[in-house]
């Protein structure tokens, strides 16, 4: 298991402090995921290449958005990412051999997924930029016994391996693409957790049922369904009241009830 990001060094603690941060936004490839990041007094802009320092490690970045101060108040102790360096020659080097030996690594994993018969399906490959850990993110319908498969990987790689147990909507998340409204999926631009998501947000909003229609890339009920599922509920409220009677209001906040569902 990896240790707690906030060990790291690398990252800043900004925890109930208010003021000014110059903050830089990338995007990490190949999926686009943007990341806001401490510029670290790096002048960086649009379109530079960089290395910064997540909860995942250390990853290549491209500059989506130049240095600006940003103006904060935060009150979780959960460390930011933070820009390294500009990226080098060296940097685009190990980041062309990362990409190979993700690829590489994704096939070797495939072969050994059916040749030990493991229930499980294979998502993204991550291997950090200095090559100290591999990630292989896959999705099952319980619970896995991976340690022999661990074992292979790690012979065949001499690194670090971890093979990490995601959702649906995650693995979406990672291998990116665009949704039915024709723009990135907000898991991969700016969604940093997922909320419960019911079929009750469709109808409320006399959307259609279908699940063809209401379901995202990755099987489940569109996140987007909860954008406007306040502001649906009120307009309910507003009209049964006017009409004196209708049917009863909908609970004002943000559903609490089912994890999100398709049928």
């Amino acid at each position: 298991m990896t240790g707690k990001p906030g060990r790291s060094r690398a990252w800043v603690r900004t925890a109930g402090i208010e003021g000014s941060l110059e903050v830089v936004v990338v995007r990490i490839p190949p999926t686009g995921r943007c990341v806001t990041c401490v510029a670290n007094g790096l002048d960086l802009a649009a379109g530079d290449d960089c290395v910064i320092e997540s909860e995942r490690g250390i990853e290549f970045a491209l500059v989506a958005r130049p240095a600006v101060s940003n103006p904060f108040r935060r009150e979780s102790d959960a460390p930011l990412p933070r820009v390294l360096r500009r990226a080098t020659r060296d940097d685009e080097e190990a980041y062309t051999h990362k990409v190979s030996i993700e690829r590489e690594g994704r096939k070797f994993c495939l072969a050994r997924i059916a040749e030990r018969r493991v229930p499980m399906r294979l998502g993204h490959v991550e291997r950090q930029l200095d090559g100290k850990k591999m990630t292989f993110h896959f999705t099952a319908d319980g619970r896995v016994d991976f340690r022999d498969l661990v074992r292979d990987l790690t012979a065949q790689f001499h690194t670090r391996v971890e093979l990490r147990q995601i959702g649906a909507r995650d693995d979406a998340g990672m291998l990116g693409g665009c949704g039915v409204c024709g723009r990135v999926l907000c898991c991969v631009e700016w969604i940093r957790g997922f909320d419960p998501v019911s079929i009750k947000m469709a109808k409320t909003q006399g959307l259609s049922l279908n699940p063809a229609k209401i379901s995202g890339t990755c099987g489940r009920l569109m996140c987007c369904l909860k954008y406007e599922y306040d502001p649906s509920s009120a307009a309910r409220r507003r009209a049964g009241a006017a009409a004196g009677g209708g049917e009863p209001s909908e609970g004002g906040g943000a559903p609490q009830g089912s994890p999100p569902r398709s049928s």
